[in-house]
């Protein structure tokens, strides 16, 4: 039968483990500077308390790397912060899974296992044949696996529009201004210089 706990039976778990005392002189143990070494920064008070990515106050790695463009909210799709990734999903895949005159959505490709997650857009790639008529849902066409389904007879709808290109702007080249006269002296002046034809004709008489 166990011993009944009292006060006198308590006993601690494991064996009680005494702190080390630094900072209490040679005697201690710990020597004349208590483990922390001589001088600079990291033998100061509060010297642990850096922040993630402090290098000592020199510019960090994070700001001399170059920065991306583009929206940093996570619900920024299909652009986040900078998250560009689709799943790809070939028509030879179609040809496979589903048959002809089936409507192709992101959900019914993740009820057959073609994708893994409904959060990430959907890019219909072009590789292998297709021979069955299907009307396909998707966020990203690729041109060839365009031409593949409507060869077929198929359609393509784009879930979040058909993307369009920006045209490049061509800036205008400005035409050369002739140099105006800054008075009106150097005007008259102007006036007044004999042409070249007026000095060819009087040396041809």
């Amino acid at each position: 039968m166990p011993e009944s706990l009292n006060l006198s039976s308590l006993k601690p778990a494991q064996k009680r483990k005494d702190r080390t005392r630094v900072g209490r002189g040679l005697g201690s143990g710990k020597g004349r500077y208590s483990g922390r070494g001589i001088k600079g920064q990291k033998s100061r008070a509060g010297s642990a308390k850096m922040r993630p990515g402090f290098e000592g106050g020199q510019m960090p790695i994070y700001m001399r790397l170059g920065k991306l463009r583009g929206q940093y909210s996570k619900d920024a799709m299909p652009v986040g912060p900078h998250r560009t990734h689709t799943q790809g999903v070939n028509v030879r895949d179609l040809e496979r899974v589903f048959d002809a005159g089936t409507e192709v959505t992101p959900e019914l490709l993740k009820q057959k296992r073609l994708i893994r997650s409904l959060r990430v857009d959907v890019k219909i790639l072009g590789e292998g044949e297709l021979t069955k008529k299907l009307s396909v849902s998707a966020h990203g066409f690729s041109k060839s696996a365009i031409e593949k389904i409507e060869a077929t007879g198929g359609t393509v709808t784009w879930l979040r529009g058909e993307p369009v290109k920006k045209k490049r702007k061509r800036h205008k080249v400005a035409a050369p201004v002739a140099d105006e006269p800054d008075t009106e002296a150097e005007a008259r002046e102007a006036e007044q210089a004999p042409t070249e034809e007026s000095v060819s004709e009087e040396d041809n008489e």
